[in-house]
């Protein structure tokens, strides 16, 4: 048993934890003090040293985060590269794919139900370009991926990519993304994973899961800073990628007529970076390995599940998360009321949630499915409590 998460100590280093009741974590966690400090003392030494010099007083430092990325997502040396956020390493690794002929007219990509909107986009563009065909795979009632309609997809042949999405932006279940990779490497299939909502609250191991490439941000359950994010991409795999907008740090300029593309993830690594951002991801980074992202769960399932149990015991209200796995995003709606509405009553008690609509997840959202929803996502450094005040708030909303 992983000990558990010191909730008071965990707040008392979080400064935001004294001013708002934060449940938005699956949009942006609160940061500790000592994330915060690795930014600003990197940009303290930038402007008192220069900015090259600070960022080469820092290799060391900027190695140790890739090797924490590494090491939370299961990955080798090599095989992880930041980025400036998920939807940024899910559009160099797809563009990467597409410019190494992985894509060709009449190709089946394959995309499930519960795409996030920057993913989806990404592959509509990406066919429109290369001809390639977009095709959607079932959901069971649940709403979880069906493991059997993608398995009978995948046998009729012509997939030349399957995406899935390990946890949804807009519900709270947890799709079988392991099951789905065995699928995928039995038919030959490169298999990438939207892992933005589940990396940081969630165990997330790249050789469990069987993934050719898997992306995550640092702003949400990694507690790291806004534009940051993560990019894992399988060796072997990685040599069939061409990636966008190479540069002096992703190629080597060999002569004239030709250049070199880096090693590994490397490939995916710009030049010019926010030294002070990563630093501060790698504190994040390393704060998760350090408290265990097993207790971490523990912890972030409890507060959620509790506060699906307490919704759905109130009157006019609906949880609409599914699944049997499910994790810390809890997704609901009032009846008679809009989710904005609810947001903005919650704001005004001092709690932070969120309301995501049909845009972001069309393919899950409407129909016999809520046109919007209800977002709330509790984090370990979150109290009973604190979900209880949330629950206050839905209860005079439902009672109008």
């Amino acid at each position: 048993m992983p000990a558990p998460v010191d909730v008071d100590a965990e707040r008392a280093a979080t400064p935001g934890c004294a001013t708002v009741v934060h449940l938005n974590n699956a949009g942006a966690a609160l940061p500790t003090r000592a994330t915060l400090a690795a930014i600003a003392d990197h940009l303290d030494r930038e402007a008192r040293h220069g900015g090259y010099e600070a960022a080469a007083s820092a290799a060391e430092a900027r190695l140790a985060v890739q090797r924490s990325a590494e090491a939370l997502l299961g990955a080798g040396p090599g095989e992880v590269a930041i980025t400036a956020s998920d939807t940024d390493a899910w559009s160099r690794a797809l563009w990467g794919f597409v410019l190494g002929g992985g894509l060709s007219a009449g190709d089946r990509v394959l995309v499930d139900r519960i795409a996030y909107d920057s993913h989806y986009l990404a592959l509509l563009q990406a066919c429109r370009w290369t001809g390639a065909v977009l095709e959607t795979v079932p959901s069971l009632p649940d709403g979880t991926l069906d493991l059997d309609a993608l398995g009978a997809t995948l046998e009729a042949g012509g997939a030349a990519l399957v995406c899935a999405t390990h946890v949804g932006t807009h519900r709270g279940l947890v799709n079988p993304v392991e099951e789905a990779g065995r699928r995928c490497r039995a038919a030959g299939v490169p298999y990438a994973v939207d892992a933005c909502q589940s990396v940081g609250q969630l165990p997330v191991d790249v050789g469990a899961i069987g993934c050719d490439v898997l992306t995550a941000t640092g702003r949400k359950w990694l507690r790291g800073p806004r534009g940051t994010g993560l990019l894992y991409v399988r060796p072997g795999f990685v040599e069939r990628l061409d990636p966008p907008g190479v540069d002096g740090a992703s190629a080597v300029w060999e002569d004239a007529g030709s250049y070199r593309l880096r090693p590994g993830a490397a490939r995916f690594a710009p030049f010019e970076a926010p030294v002070a951002l990563h630093l501060g991801l790698g504190d994040a980074l390393a704060h998760a390995l350090d408290l265990g992202v097993a207790a971490i769960a523990g912890a972030v399932g409890a507060l959620a599940e509790a506060l699906r149990a307490e919704l759905a015991g109130l009157d006019g209200v609906d949880v609409h998360d599914g699944g049997t796995r499910r994790s810390g995003i809890v997704t609901f709606t009032v009846a008679g009321t809009a989710p904005a509405d609810v947001v903005v009553a919650a704001a005004a008690a001092g709690v932070n949630v969120s309301a995501t609509d049909g845009p972001a997840a069309r393919l899950d959202l409407g129909g016999d499915r809520p046109e919007a929803v209800v977002r709330a996502s509790p984090h370990y450094y979150n109290t009973t409590d604190e979900v209880g005040r949330l629950v206050e708030v839905v209860a005079g909303v439902a009672r109008g």
